[in-house]
């Protein structure tokens, strides 16, 4: 792009040098405007020069381009759900509101009469991670409930996940184009799986258990094993009832089942030296979210978790100077990983 000064040496060197053309004289003062303008024309112009290659898009740019070009679009964010115990005699409607501690609301999806107790079903009321709770947090209703006189979740809410990100859009772009879906090949039926809001990858198996059989195994957003409402909701969007019966996206006589994949745990155990700026809760979180940022970065793409790679994570952070005498899952080597498990952090044991 050409800057301000070179368009004006340029404007000048084309005047003859018999005339002024300091700066503050007439000529520089009629050129210098035009100057300025075509320097913001040059740089609109690589503004959408640059915008001609998709990896410099983000958000709505980035949604519109592929949009048009593949008819995909970006996967919304979800709500959590699951279900609360209530203690009382009435009656709970839809819409009635539970609330934890922190203030996270959740809404009642049924009605229930309750006598003496019963659990009802909720959904969070603002999509995204925030609605995922732990079991014991939604304990309030902040709006009276005639009769009803307690609340608790037994078990955590789950399958809130964030809209999909830039990065997780390209890849679906991506693998759309490397690998076109067509007639119901493998690559189709792992698109349509990932059409599905909260699935964070999937893998199909052919012929799995006979002609016409399909088994999908999926991930969910966060790169761990897949709830089974959200295996629910993948089944019924591919085949229904695993029928065969061409209800949902898969051709008519295509039987396919859709599992989660297995879990595979990994367990570290490590001698670290510590920084002592940092306190030892800060930096056990801290390990425990490097280690599972790595995890999820290799979730149904690497055949092993790289004992290596564990090391570097630990040593990547914050609070952590220098480690020793490393085992992962008791031993000192890489960890392979089977073609249906998924790779999840277990216990992480930080020794002195």
């Amino acid at each position: 792009m050409k800057t301000f000064t070179e368009i004006v040496s340029d404007m000048l060197g084309r005047i003859p040098n018999k005339y002024d053309k300091r700066e503050g004289s007439f000529i520089y003062d009629s050129v210098a405007p035009v100057a300025k303008e075509l320097e913001n024309t040059y740089t609109d112009i690589e503004g959408v020069a640059d915008k001609l290659d998709i990896e410099n898009l983000k958000g709505d740019e980035l949604e519109t381009f592929i949009r048009q070009r593949t008819g995909i679009v970006r996967l919304p964010a979800t709500y959590s759900i699951g279900e609360v115990t209530v203690t009382g005699n009435g009656t709970v409607s839809i819409g009635d509101l539970f609330e934890t501690e922190s203030g996270i609301q959740f809404v009642a999806t049924e009605t229930i009469v309750i006598t003496t107790s019963g659990t009802v079903k909720i959904q969070a009321v603002v999509a995204g991670a925030m609605g995922n709770v732990p079991a014991e947090q939604i304990t309030l209703m902040p709006i009276t409930i005639a009769g009803i006189t307690a609340v608790i979740n037994n078990e955590p809410t789950e399958d809130g996940f964030e809209a999909e990100s830039d990065s997780a859009l390209l890849t679906r772009y991506y693998e759309r184009r490397r690998t076109p879906a067509t007639s119901g090949n493998k690559a189709h039926y792992i698109n349509w799986a990932k059409e599905v809001p909260g699935v964070g990858n999937a893998k199909a198996y052919p012929l799995w258990n006979g002609d016409n059989t399909v088994k999908v195994r999926i991930i969910d957003a966060d790169k761990q094993p897949a709830s089974a409402g959200l295996v629910a909701l993948v089944q019924d969007y591919i085949d229904p009832s695993s029928a065969g019966l061409g209800e949902g996206q898969a051709p008519i006589g295509a039987y396919c089942t859709v599992e989660s994949a297995d879990t595979l745990t990994i367990d570290v155990v490590v001698t670290v030296v510590k920084d002592p700026a940092v306190d030892d809760v800060t930096r056990q979180a801290n390990v425990e979210e490097a280690l599972t940022a790595y995890l999820a970065d290799i979730a149904f793409v690497s055949d092993y978790v790289g004992y290596g790679n564990i090391g570097s994570a630990i040593l990547a952070s914050a609070g952590v100077e220098g480690y020793e005498n490393l085992t992962v899952n008791g031993g000192t080597s890489n960890v392979a990983i089977g073609d249906t498990q998924v790779a999840i952090l277990g216990t992480v044991t930080l020794n002195e």
